[in-house]
């Protein structure tokens, strides 16, 4: 059976976690420092540091904003569960928001609905390496918290109104704050964990007092962080291969039936994922992919839609691509063969 999900760990992973074993560095440490350097040196940033979850990233994001508790927090219905968990544990409020079925993320005009609706606090979830409209989510001037754990390694051009393109920057460079999840189906994962950093000097001058006490349970350990190290570095590589299989998957697709999300590619988007919205039943697709041994699973079967049935009025797109969007298997280690099988299957599906 082709599994839908895989973590591309190979030798120079292993090694890097074996060595960690070997050497007992097996805590936050030298390791976890390196990593953090790592990222400032990709995003330019100020400072970084590596957690051992997301919801801890978001709770010193909350603290350093200078939130009151009990404020909304705006969040997407297709936003992993931990979001609205988090946000609820912390004693905030999620206000969740709808999508754009063609794109899977927040649109404008719900931005617009959430600030009505008393929303404080943007937190930003990049579905699919789909970036969303920065220019105009920037012209509400909120405090912006991105989630790239799909969207790592994507940038936004900035075009004239001639339509031409006259600058780039990077995803994770928008926020006030960015959360980099590096848990078990995020873009770079260390098998658990979370980078939080800041492109801003001010942003992060107030962040590093809020760190001044950090526990060393909340840091992320070296035996992680060797694992994420490598992620990073072996990133480009990675995404190359996911591409191509995504240009593949994606021709075999468009004589269907089916849809795919509107997204642009090249380093416009990150290939976290091949999505497919049904325009038949769940059930007959899976046991179709599943007769020719692939696992065909919902894509968004972990979201704050997924755990939370009372948005469905509110929610109503999201719902939608909840039943209806699956994922089919895409990453580096598939080999020509299964990428060739999957290939035949998209072609055919029922």
């Amino acid at each position: 059976m082709i599994k839908t999900y895989s973590s591309t760990i190979r030798r120079k992973e292993m090694d890097a976690v074996l060595t960690c074993m070997v050497d007992e560095k097996l805590g936050p440490g030298e390791i976890n420092l390196k990593l953090i350097q790592q990222i400032k040196e990709n995003f330019s940033c100020d400072g970084a540091i590596a957690l051992r979850s997301p919801s801890i990233a978001l709770k010193y994001i909350l603290i350093a904003l200078n939130i009151e508790k009990k404020e909304k927090i705006m969040i997407s219905a297709l936003a992993p569960s931990w979001q609205y968990t988090a946000i609820k544990e912390l004693g905030y409020e999620p206000l969740v928001l709808d999508v754009e079925e063609t794109t899977g993320l927040v649109s404008v005009e719900k931005i617009s609905e959430g600030l009505l609706s008393g929303g404080k606090v943007l937190l930003l979830h990049e579905t699919g390496g789909i970036l969303p409209d920065f220019e105009n989510i920037l012209n509400f001037n909120i405090p912006i918290i991105e989630d790239i754990s799909q969207s790592y390694g994507a940038s936004f051009y900035q075009k004239n109104e001639n339509g031409n393109e006259i600058s780039k920057k990077q995803a994770g460079t928008f926020g006030l704050y960015t959360i980099l999840g590096l848990e078990e189906h995020d873009v770079v994962t260390s098998g658990g964990g979370a980078i939080l950093f800041s492109k801003g000097r001010k942003e992060w001058t107030v962040m590093k007092n809020c760190l001044s006490v950090i526990p060393s349970i909340d840091m992320l350990p070296d035996i992680n962080s060797a694992l994420a190290y490598i992620q990073l570095k072996e990133f480009n590589r990675n995404e190359k291969i996911r591409k191509e299989i995504y240009a593949n998957y994606q021709h075999a697709c468009l004589i269907g039936r089916h849809k795919m999300f509107m997204r642009e590619m090249d380093d416009k988007s990150t290939v976290s994922c091949f999505s497919l919205i049904l325009n038949s039943s769940f059930k007959d697709v899976k046991q179709y992919a599943g007769k020719k041994d692939i696992e065909v699973r919902l894509a968004y079967e972990d979201s704050v839609i997924a755990q939370n049935d009372e948005l469905s009025e509110s929610c109503i797109h999201a719902k939608s691509l909840f039943l209806r969007c699956v994922h089919f298997p895409l990453y580096p280690r598939l080999s020509s063969s299964e990428c060739s099988k999957i290939i035949k299957v998209l072609g055919s599906l029922p």
